[in-house]
């Protein structure tokens, strides 16, 4: 009885430890089994000749048996896989010489300090194990938003739990300016990272990652979640400003509309979360000269000039464009950047109060065709103008008749004093 007792006391422990951790029967069983085999070899020098029986299952069933080779009394050289003749036949009187004897071993024979050992290995075991599976679940979840209870606040972190008991940390940098937290409280927010340090996994949850942005947009626009629309772009200043660039895949759905929803109900929401960060959203396009114009929108460029290779942007404005184009502590020309992935520089344009941008002649002139100017860095009626007809032709690809009706359109709204007041080429001298 006091064998049993003490088994069904250690397979009870085991299977509850199992259960709170959420480990697996058979990765318990291995775990058991391994640890009992670890103590045999310490105590016989070798578990080879022993079968360890364990079934979770039935409380209390756990057996050890040993396999030993029948020898003549007094002949015995290894206890461990021997065993003398006269101490088989007492437990199975027709056994002979050079048979296997299979006894089961006592549980009570370990001695306490043995139990002891073997219940601190398996729970270190346990534990480590647990570790594992929770570094490793949480590790395939990164990105992925998450709702848990705030347990505890310090200054300069907070833990959180799920609702699976799972603790998770907030660092104060992961958390928007303006994040007050109390115990009880529930947050939301998205799986960052997780790290590993000295075999002590932790979750580090982010309000301010653009993940975290994202994920809400998933939630509260249904065509997003739908892959209708994808979110191409995202820039945060957290709490202070976003920019988003989506696109839409179906051309009868307007990505910015679904995104914003009716009279903004859809975004007004994930403002509230996000402390009053104000965003803004924009069509996104391959074409990089109209995408940086959308970026920095509500300022309107006169002309913009590319460095591709090294992701530059030299944008020319109207003096009273500027400011909108730089922003409250430059948050928009910053936001612009970061969507665009260019670095982008601001110039006031001694011409531009004189000039039109192309987008303003839609009205005559094909969205296409302006489409072909703009793309070769042509985005105002001006830069147009002062190009030579045989380089528009060559740039453009246009018929000589489209490009005719163009330039008619583009100078009908300059005098010619305007269209003559050129500056000089470099090198050109006056004559004497």
């Amino acid at each position: 009885m006091a064998k049993k007792k003490e088994q069904a006391n250690l397979i009870d422990a085991l299977s509850e430890y199992k259960e709170e951790k959420n480990i697996d029967k058979n990765t318990t069983i291995k775990v058991l089994e391994d640890s009992l085999r670890n103590v045999l070899s310490k105590m016989f020098g070798s578990d080879d000749t022993f079968s360890v029986i364990i079934n979770l299952e039935k409380k209390g069933d756990f057996e050890i048996w040993r396999t030993r080779r029948v020898v003549a009394d007094g002949e015995v050289e290894d206890p461990v896989r021997q065993v003398a003749l006269s101490e088989a036949q007492a437990v199975d009187p027709d056994i002979d010489l050079g048979e296997d004897f299979v006894d089961e071993v006592d549980f009570k024979s370990f001695g306490r300090r043995a139990v002891i050992n073997l219940r601190q290995a398996l729970s270190s075991k346990m534990l480590d194990l647990q570790k594992e599976n929770f570094y490793h679940n949480f590790a395939g979840r990164v990105g992925e938003l998450v709702t848990a209870e705030v347990y505890q606040v310090w200054k300069r972190e907070a833990l959180l739990v799920d609702d699976d008991g799972n603790e998770m940390l907030m660092p104060k940098s992961e958390q928007i300016p303006g994040d007050y937290f109390r115990k009880g409280e529930t947050v939301r927010a998205v799986i960052e990272r997780v790290e590993n340090e000295n075999g002590n996994p932790k979750v580090i949850l982010s309000r301010i990652s653009r993940r975290f942005l994202e994920r809400l947009l998933e939630q509260n626009v249904p065509e997003i979640a739908d892959g209708l629309i994808t979110i191409k772009a995202v820039a945060r200043i957290p709490g202070e400003r976003a920019k988003i660039a989506v696109e839409s895949y179906d051309d009868r759905i307007d990505p910015v509309g679904a995104c914003v929803g009716v009279n903004g109900s859809r975004i007004r929401g994930i403002v509230r979360e996000l402390r009053g960060e104000n965003i803004d959203v924009t069509t996104y396009t391959t074409n990089t000269l109209l995408f940086i114009q959308r970026a920095l929108s509500p300022a309107r460029a006169t002309a913009i000039t590319l460095d591709e290779e090294g992701k530059q942007a030299e944008i020319y404005m109207r003096p009273d464009q500027v400011p909108l184009a730089i922003g409250k502590n430059a948050a928009n020309l910053k936001l612009a950047s970061l969507l665009t992935g260019y670095r982008i520089e601001v110039f006031r344009d001694g011409d531009a109060e004189e000039d039109i941008y192309l987008d303003e002649f839609s009205d005559e002139i094909d969205t296409w065709i302006l489409g072909r100017f703009k793309e070769n860095d042509y985005t105002t009626a001006k830069a147009v103008l002062r190009a030579s007809r045989e380089e528009l032709l060559e740039k453009t690809d246009l018929e000589e008749e489209t490009l005719d009706h163009v330039l008619s359109v583009l100078a009908a709204e300059f005098s010619e004093e305007e269209l003559a007041e050129e500056p000089a080429e470099e090198g050109e001298e006056e004559e004497a």
